[in-house]
């Protein structure tokens, strides 16, 4: 068995229905250089394009790790010894969490397009956070991945 592996690793991709928006950016961009001439309608399709690309992949790529006594959600590394019991929320649940129970002060790593959520309480009085809010496809593998690398 690997120990250097992760129990838990998701990456957050975007959807998609998001890739052909950035593919239609990229029309967009080289139909407004057309006025322009030939080079500069295939300059703002490509560039238009590629920057589309560069910012759809870039926030499509969180990632969400539970390595060794970490929970690595986007961001943020939160040692397991900080977090309490993990609460799985269905997509209603989620939600919920994510607009009229959600508290400014709390870490969300929130991905709309992904109904499911997990939400676990911080439990570290010095931290201010009152809890950790994570999209994922998965939220009963990651509860299960912070329960067994909580134990063992």
């Amino acid at each position: 068995m690997d120990l250097s592996a992760a129990p838990y690793e998701e990456r957050l991709t975007a959807p998609r229905s998001w890739w052909l928006v950035t593919l239609l950016a990229g029309v967009s961009l080289g139909l407004i250089g057309l006025p322009f001439g030939a080079l500069a309608m295939l300059g703002g399709l490509v560039g238009g394009t590629a920057l589309a690309a560069v910012i759809t992949s870039s926030y499509g790529s969180a990632r969400i790790r539970v390595v060794g006594d970490s929970l690595v959600a986007g961001d943020a590394r939160i040692p397991l010894s900080a977090l309490g019991e993990p609460e799985v929320l269905d997509a209603e649940e989620a939600r919920a969490w994510r607009t009229h129970k959600a508290d400014p002060r709390a870490y969300l790593l929130l991905r709309g397009y992904i109904p499911t959520a997990l939400r676990v309480p911080v439990t570290d009085p010095e931290d201010p956070t009152p809890y950790v809010y994570v999209s994922t496809r998965a939220p009963e593998a990651l509860a299960a991945a912070l329960a067994s690398s909580r134990t063992g």
